[in-house]
């Protein structure tokens, strides 16, 4: 690719380049599409992490029943009040964290992500990775083809 390589109807037209699109505002996208993609994997392990915590808080009642059935009172009330309904760091279960970081920082980037790729590329996602997939492919190659 050339710094002046516009559209040329190779892709289809919601990954194609707009007109005047420098290759390295096509990198520059693809590489803040990829940080993009990074921050959702990040948000889908601090959803594992609250359904995993949430998931461990109610499977102590179960522990404590069975505490209390073996006459381990002292024990059971011992992680009723420590543990059962705990914070998970000072003031927060896990969902006040997810909401944190949904409102603080997961939200407010997506939102710069559009208005950069809506400024730059008309809004259009993936050109690098469409660019890349036009160039890798086999032409003529049923497995290859440019379109589903």
């Amino acid at each position: 690719m050339n710094d002046n390589h516009s559209g040329d109807g190779r892709t289809g037209p919601s990954h194609r380049r707009p007109e005047g699109a420098s290759d390295t505002t096509v990198e520059a996208l693809g590489t803040l599409s990829e940080a993009l993609e990074t921050v959702e994997r990040a948000r889908g392990s601090l959803y594992a992490f609250h359904q995993l915590t949430g998931g461990a808080d109610l499977k102590l009642d179960e522990a404590l029943e069975q505490l209390r059935a073996a006459g381990h009172d002292a024990q059971a009330d011992l992680l009723e009040r420590e543990i059962i309904g705990r914070n998970v760091i000072p003031g927060h279960w896990t969902f006040q964290i997810v909401e944190a970081y949904n409102t603080h920082y997961y939200r407010p980037f997506t939102e710069i992500e559009n208005q950069i790729r809506s400024e730059l590329l008309d809004g259009r996602q993936h050109v690098y990775e469409a660019e890349m997939k036009e160039a890798r492919r086999t032409h003529g190659h049923p497995a290859h083809t440019q379109h589903p």
